[in-house]
């Protein structure tokens, strides 16, 4: 059976341009990554548990802020390439980022010293247009976008 994970895809319009809320992950591993290393915050969905559930929840852990109360889009689900099956939800709103603040995970580093260290699932967070988005995002999850902007709200915006 393949890991789910459910995730929030936040999106605002601005001047007729279409940003939408993706994080960086933290940790070492990703320190020095930028293009093809973002994601919606997202996380593990147990099975039979709902995916909406899962993603309000995911998306709490790692900004420390609640999805904003406003109706949601189911985006449909995508097959990672590393085989887990994230579902993502749209939700039109803007959102005040900059008290956001990700939950925390442990890790030895540097690798084989013993040492513990404390890292953030998220360092970052970012509202970028979607063209910009499309460039940052881990690339199995860009198809997410393409369905965004096919939503009949959206279809007279621009991505960039």
């Amino acid at each position: 059976m393949p890991k789910l994970s459910a995730g929030v895809l936040l999106y605002r319009v601005r001047d007729g341009v279409v940003e939408v809320l993706i994080g960086h992950p933290g940790g070492p591993f990703w320190a020095r990554k930028d293009a093809g290393a973002w994601s919606i915050p997202k996380g593990e969905c147990t099975e039979g548990e709902d995916p909406w559930v899962a993603a309000q929840r995911e998306f709490v852990e790692e900004l420390g802020l609640a999805v904003p109360a406003a109706p949601h889009v189911e985006l449909g689900a995508v097959k990672q390439p590393n085989g887990k099956i994230v579902t993502a939800f749209a939700v039109h709103a803007d959102l005040d980022i900059t008290e956001a603040h990700s939950n925390t995970f442990e890790l030895e580093w540097p690798r084989g010293s013993g040492t513990i260290r404390e890292f953030p699932e998220i360092d970052r967070v970012g509202w970028f247009p979607v063209s910009q988005a499309r460039n940052k995002l881990l690339k199995g999850q860009r198809p997410f976008l393409d369905r965004l902007m096919a939503l009949p709200d959206l279809a007279d915006l621009r991505d960039c």
